[in-house]
């Protein structure tokens, strides 16, 4: 395959990547996308290979992660062709991973079946690496397109990059199709996508549980002004107020000040023994940092983000200066202290703050049944997407709570400021939500579960280690077959 052809797949077969994504549901695109990739690697050059992983890489991470270029430009102040620059490098810089897996496979394993076969683990290492080096970034990793469909029933068993493993082998099984090897094309195909055969049910409900999530919808240009924190603290009071559930959720720093200098009047309109609240503020001090939490109103419960956001939530060395042109309030946080449950209303509801639900790895524990008080049968995300608008990003952000309900077999609800504020049940499907930017509360139901799916315990006890391990293995004997 000519250069400026195989350049030009892997381009359109990012763009294609990337619409497999909620809100589509069209998990086949990401099958598809993933082969027209090895397709053209399949037959490249180590330098063509690895361009072609570069150029997908790119094509998928710019097209979904253009929202960014939102909080740069229009909340940071930055010109537009700058921050349009900087989400650029992000993707291109994130691409590396995808183009260093393809040209080394390339490198080592001879053209043809055996270096298809290969690039399962290489793509496996790349999702893995993007996910955990430099602090992590696995944004719309390729699993999360798996939310529904077939592969949907791996992820108790193998989790998130399990499936991006499993997707990248349904993806040579279509090469393979192609090109009339049916007899390895089979295996390949059918494993991935017997998913809906294995064995889903690793958990018992605990009850119902209603709950009242808050969306507020203060855009981000007024949230951290002082001159509207009235307004806005009056416009939170009376949501709550009107709440119905057992037990009130409010967004990711709906107080926008310390909890310390929040009014005592407003405090006691939010807290109420007969309807306790889990309320987003900042706890701390100038002294040691202010924390990003959540606080349950009426008890001495308090959660504080630990997974914190580069350049939002803490400043890379070096990197100070970028992140203050931008002008992110809080902008370098401490982390949180804790990551115990809260016990309410006969569940134990397990806080996670932002894209801090990206990290299962870090909140397994969490997902175990034995883990005594520490162990949820609700998990809760809070957060602020109005620094990204509405477009792809609330959906996004919404698919990954699935993938963790799907993986540890919990509800999942959602209180968002703008978006998606939502209610998903132990099986991963969205049983309410609230249209974006609509100002009000969301009465669902829940039902809490106990229980631990294999993923849980595999995951607990060994972390990601296991699929490291797996995918390096699988690369040495492919390159021993192939010799």
């Amino acid at each position: 395959m000519r250069g400026a052809r195989a350049a030009a797949i892997a381009l359109v077969a990012g763009l294609l990547h990337t619409s497999a994504f909620a809100p589509t549901g069209a998990w086949y695109l990401q099958l598809i996308a993933l082969a027209l990739l090895f397709a053209v690697a399949e037959q490249a050059t180590p330098r063509r290979a690895a361009l072609a992983g570069a150029l997908f890489g790119f094509s998928w991470l710019a097209s979904g992660l253009w929202w960014l270029h939102i909080s740069m430009h229009q909340f940071g102040g930055i010109p537009w062709v700058l921050a349009a620059l900087a989400v650029a490098l992000l993707a291109a810089f994130l691409s590396g991973y995808y183009a260093l897996a393809l040209g080394l496979t390339a490198r080592f394993i001879p053209a043809g079946r055996w270096r298809l076969l290969a690039l399962v683990p290489a793509w496996l290492l790349a999702e893995l690496a993007r996910a955990t080096w430099l602090s992590g970034f696995p944004w719309i990793a390729s699993g999360y397109a798996h939310t529904v469909g077939p592969l949907a029933g791996w992820a108790p068993w193998v989790g998130v990059y399990g499936i991006c493993a499993l997707a990248a082998l349904a993806a040579v099984g279509l090469v393979l199709l192609k090109r009339g090897a049916t007899a390895w094309a089979a295996p390949a195909l059918l494993i991935p996508l017997c998913g809906w055969l294995l064995p889903q049910d690793f958990t018992t409900s605990t009850g119902k549980l209603a709950v009242s999530l808050v969306q507020p919808s203060i855009p981000q240009d007024q949230k951290f002004d002082p001159e509207r924190y009235a307004v806005n603290l009056e416009t939170l009071a009376r949501l709550v107020e009107s709440a119905r559930g057992q037990v009130v959720i409010t967004p990711e720093s709906v107080v926008p000040l310390p909890l310390a200098d929040l009014d005592e009047a407003t405090l006691a309109r939010l807290s109420r023994p007969e309807r306790p609240a889990l309320l987003g503020a900042f706890l701390g001090n100038q002294t040691d940092g202010w924390v990003n939490s959540v606080v349950g109103l009426g008890s001495d419960y308090h959660y504080g983000k630990r997974h914190l956001l580069p350049f939002g939530e803490f400043i890379p060395p070096g990197l100070g200066w970028f992140v203050h042109a931008m002008n992110i309030p809080l902008d370098d946080q401490a982390e949180g202290d804790t990551q115990r449950a809260w016990a309410v209303a006969g569940q134990r509801l397990r806080p996670l703050i932002c894209y801090e639900d990206l990290f299962g790895e870090d909140v397994v524990k969490s997902a175990l049944s034995d883990s005594g008080p520490d162990a949820a049968t609700v998990f809760v995300n809070v957060s602020n997407l109005a620094w990204f608008g509405t477009v792809m990003i609330q959906d996004q952000h919404l698919q990954f709570s699935q993938m963790r309900a799907l993986e540890f077999q919990r509800p999942l609800v959602r209180s968002t400021n703008t978006g998606a504020t939502a209610a998903i049940d132990h099986q991963g499907h969205i049983t309410a939500r609230l249209p974006p930017l609509l100002r009000g509360v969301l009465e669902a139901e829940v039902d809490g579960r106990t229980g631990t799916t294999p993923y849980a315990r595999w995951l607990a006890a060994l972390g990601l280690w296991p699929l490291w391990v797996l995918g390096l293995l699988a690369l040495i004997g492919v390159r021993r077959a192939a010799q």
